[in-house]
């Protein structure tokens, strides 16, 4: 019996009421936790984004920026000693027994293997799944939550998770503490987070990190749309599909995380040296000139 199946057979507390009775409805607000009645029809997100009507948000607003900065604060303060760690994306749709599920778990084991955490959404789905393969493996399991009106909640394999009410609060956690992204076959969710990775990576906005696709199959057709179409059409370079890598197995994929981030990392420090020689050769040229 698995550990699903024991959580679902395990005797209930007899003041919670009938063991088929479902749990309600939760939902969670940054550190706030809403049931029945209290859960609200719209999300922090909505409200941020709303064009105001008048000049009332020029009172509610300005609270917003307060809330914003403590996530920041909250968000940096929890996961600046994890050390090492990988984000694995994916569809929260994909259920227990489907092959992709089975995927996810066996990058996370690796991942571990490997010696890194483990970052997910921490919702359903294949994020559930790689939380669970970091845990069973003996690795840091890391959950970055998200206020949404349909989604489940932290899900239980996560070891150390963090709420996030806006979107761009809790990428900027997934980008700073990551050092790779798997990408497992997912939404509209999934390729958000997957291109604004390519994107920060193409402008060099951030250290160029390994972003690997997991299933041929599933990612071909947009790798020849962006091959054919997009750069025919002259909207991106041809080297810029290249910073995508695409696998079949959860153990290539695990291997070109390693492999990729060891790559990166030694043309960093070749570069770095490389500044640090030219600044050595031209101190004394400065100096001679007078500056």
């Amino acid at each position: 019996m698995s550990q699903d199946d024991d959580a679902r057979t395990a005797p209930t507390d007899p003041a919670a009421g009938p063991a088929s009775q479902p749990p309600p409805a939760e939902y969670r607000r940054g550190p706030v936790l809403l049931r029945r009645d209290q859960i609200p029809t719209t999300t922090s997100d909505q409200g941020l984004l709303a064009r105001g009507e008048g000049t009332a948000w020029l009172h509610a607003d300005p609270w917003r920026v307060m809330r914003i900065q403590s996530e920041f604060v909250e968000g940096f303060g929890a996961l600046a000693e994890v050390g090492p760690a990988v984000s694995v994306f994916g569809s929260a749709r994909v259920r227990p027994g489907s092959p992709y599920y089975d995927d996810a778990q066996a990058v996370a084991r690796g991942l571990v293997e490997a010696g890194y955490a483990v970052i997910t959404g921490g919702g359903p789905g294949i994020m559930e799944a790689a939380n669970r393969g970091a845990a069973e493996a003996g690795g840091l399991s890391v959950g970055l939550g998200i206020e949404l009106p349909f989604e489940q909640g932290m899900n239980r394999w996560v070891d150390l998770g963090v709420n996030f009410r806006y979107f761009f609060a809790r990428k900027t956690m997934f980008v700073k503490y990551s050092e790779g992204f798997v990408v497992l076959p997912g939404g509209f969710g999934t390729f958000d987070e997957l291109f604004e990775a390519l994107t920060l990576v193409q402008t060099h906005k951030v250290t160029r990190f390994p972003i690997v696709l997991l299933g041929r199959g599933y990612w071909s057709g947009l790798l020849d749309w962006l091959r054919t179409t997009v750069h025919d059409e002259g909207m991106i370079a041809a080297p810029d599909v290249d910073l995508l890598q695409v696998v079949d197995s959860p153990a290539e994929a695990v291997e070109a995380v390693v492999t990729r981030g060891a790559e990166l990392r030694a043309e960093e420090e070749a570069a770095a040296a490389r500044a640090a020689a030219e600044r050595a050769a031209a101190a004394p040229a400065d100096e001679a000139s007078g500056w």
